[in-house]
């Protein structure tokens, strides 16, 4: 069981999503992944911890805002503020500044040069997910961009990053090691819908867990499908409008 303990700088260590209907959508991801959630109470924002196997691994939150809900990938870092210095001054956005969250850690979340929402988290009390690349946990966060070049100049500035896989589908790297995907965005994608980034969570089998989702009002977007030499994987949108991914692994 891959528990964790600790995270370096630059690697994705966390994952939540705001629902305009918190209920609900505890309601759902707990069913489809096997989740149990605890509603951290009115001072926290009713902000509700979701754990696998006793281990926390996501969040689920009401929704700040009246757009289309969406999965928030959180980047561990060893000082906030300067990653926050570092984002505006390669071209992002800062939509929420360096904050403390109670004894928890401390945050700033900010868009990229393209638009796509990232966040980074500096820890306290709060490692991040205790669990992942299990099914029902985090396993990957895949973003889609409009222009790969840019991108990737944001977030090695940014982040540290380093580069390999290909020109189709970009792996960005902490000393040596891939921590998650980069490809350019569909051609097919509505203007409207802005460069994002995608949350993966594991499954044991992609096609029941496809099946279930879909039984209980999310949509396919894309799969089951296998991807040679890696897995399946499949892409959904949940209930109230948020797209995420499920990967089975070989």
């Amino acid at each position: 069981m891959p528990e964790m303990t600790r995270y370096e700088h630059g690697v994705p260590s966390w994952v939540d999503i705001g629902t305009h209907d918190l209920g609900a959508g505890v309601s759902f991801y707990s069913e489809l992944l096997g989740w149990e959630g605890q509603d951290m109470g009115d001072e926290a924002g009713h902000y509700t911890i979701v754990t696998k196997n006793g281990k926390q691994v996501a969040a689920i939150s009401p929704a700040q805002d009246p757009g289309p809900p969406w999965w928030t990938t959180y980047i561990n870092v060893d000082d906030v503020d300067e990653v926050a210095r570092k984002a505006e001054a390669a071209g992002g956005k800062i939509i929420a500044a360096p904050m403390d969250v109670m004894g928890a850690g401390r945050m700033a979340i900010f868009t990229d040069t393209t638009g796509a929402v990232i966040a980074a988290w500096q820890p306290g009390q709060h490692l991040g997910a205790q669990l992942v690349n299990e099914p029902g946990a985090f396993i990957w966060s895949e973003l889609s961009s409009s222009d790969v070049a840019k991108s990737k100049a944001f977030y090695s500035a940014v982040f540290g990053w380093g580069w390999g896989g290909a020109d189709e589908y970009a792996e960005a790297q902490v000393n040596g090691r891939t921590i998650g995907g980069l490809m350019p965005r569909r051609a097919d994608m509505p203007a409207g819908v802005p460069d994002s980034w995608l949350v993966y969570f594991g499954a044991a089998d992609v096609d029941a867990d496809v099946k279930k989702a879909t039984g209980m009002g999310a949509s396919v977007v894309a799969g089951p499908a296998d991807i040679p030499g890696t897995g399946r994987f499949a892409v959904l949108v949940d209930p109230q409008g948020a797209a995420f991914a499920l990967f089975q692994t070989e």
